[in-house]
């Protein structure tokens, strides 16, 4: 691109700039920051755990959004000065070019953690996938999606925690749950909530003919001990049961794993991550605690949809994206029409487009774009 080009296309971008460090408000966050600091030095700051941690994360947030304004207004300064080099003469063209695709990486993912405002989109996220119907092909599907987002999740810095998995036969996984411990998880996941269809090329069948696989995934926020979610105990069975898996002797030869019925809704839930019987009932009933809350929010989308029929919803059972390895490579995001090439790219972890359309859809309604529905049956 000559310099003009490249001008034309900086434009967009550092107005995109001026928004995010507005939203930013790093000289509001700082004199919230000197607040913050100026309680975590009082006497006795220490002697509420539970308040002082709180609080500890509260300055984490603070630090974070003073430091993402301190480095967009680095690159813009950085980029300004390309482009008066490349004024006064000086071939800069290839290094301007690389940094605005840097830039526009950097803008994207700080719009995306403007666009978390839900009540629980700062939660860490609990993960189950589920195969559909057809066997090893749907399991082997899964797998794909499981390490697609433990991938993401390493990219993202976030901790991972499998509580449960269950092996497919000869291949794949029959269902798997995890934790994905770390800030805005939830907000972030919450655009993978549904059906994943998959069309390819089988390499269980020797005709090697096409396949199209289905996976179901669900995502729950991690919910705290503030949050009252009346269970009692007169309704819950709770079995024990030797784990599976990988775990060593003691697991297998003890039983240790439990598994939770919360019978007035008939949501299960089990865990054998842990050798302790303990431990992983008191993961289990997390995970319970976060179920039974996403779905009394569920209840109150349904009475939403009633007066926003717009407003986007997510419900399980819905397709929302496909995943074309043969007879062309393509992904395609139903609810925001956006299509990315690169599936390898995506299958390696990279969501960040799809989870930024997703969430823009979710504020505005605006789509990507008009591509046709041509995925192949």
């Amino acid at each position: 691109m000559n310099l003009e080009e490249l001008e034309r296309e900086y434009l967009p971008l550092r107005e995109q700039a001026t928004a995010v460090r507005s939203y930013l408000d790093s000289a509001g966050k700082q004199r919230q920051l000197g607040d913050t600091e100026s309680q975590i030095s009082e006497p006795g700051f220490w002697d509420n755990p539970e308040k002082s941690q709180k609080l500890m994360q509260v300055r984490k947030r603070l630090e974070e959004a003073v430091e993402n304004d301190s480095r967009v207004a680095s690159l813009t300064s950085d980029i300004d000065t390309l482009f008066e080099l490349g004024r006064e003469g000086e071939d800069v063209s290839g290094e301007i070019e690389t940094s605005l695709k840097s830039f526009a990486s950097v803008l994207e993912k700080l719009e995306t953690g403007m666009l978390l405002s839900g009540e629980n989109d700062s939660r860490p996220a609990i993960v189950t996938i589920h195969p559909g119907a057809g066997g090893t092909e749907s399991q082997d599907w899964a797998e794909m999606l499981m390490r697609m987002y433990l991938r993401w999740a390493e990219r993202e810095g976030f901790g991972i925690v499998i509580t449960d998995r269950l092996e497919g036969e000869g291949a794949g996984i029959k269902s798997v749950t995890f934790e994905v411990n770390g800030t805005n998880a939830y907000g972030l996941l919450q655009s993978e909530i549904g059906v994943h269809r998959l069309v390819r090329i089988s390499p269980f069948d020797s005709a090697a003919r096409r396949h199209t696989s289905f996976a179901s995934v669900f995502v729950y926020p991690q919910i705290d001990e503030e949050i009252k979610i009346d269970i009692r105990t007169e309704d819950l069975r709770i079995d024990t049961f030797r784990a599976s898996g990988a775990g060593g002797q003691h697991v297998n030869m003890t039983d240790s794993a439990v598994r939770i019925t919360h019978l007035p809704t008939n949501t299960v839930v089990q865990c054998q991550n842990e050798r302790s019987q303990h431990k992983n009932r008191d993961t289990a009933m997390k995970q319970l605690r976060a179920k039974l809350y996403e779905a009394e929010l569920e209840k109150k989308r349904v009475e939403a949809r009633k007066t926003e029929a717009a407003k986007l919803e997510i419900n399980f059972g819905s397709q929302i994206r496909s995943y074309v390895l043969a007879p062309y490579r393509m992904i395609k995001d139903h609810r925001t029409k956006l299509s990315i090439g690169d599936v390898d790219r995506v299958l390696d972890g990279d969501l960040e487009p799809l989870i930024h359309a997703y969430l823009v859809f979710r504020k505005t309604g605006k789509i990507a774009g008009d591509a046709k529905d041509d995925i192949p049956e």
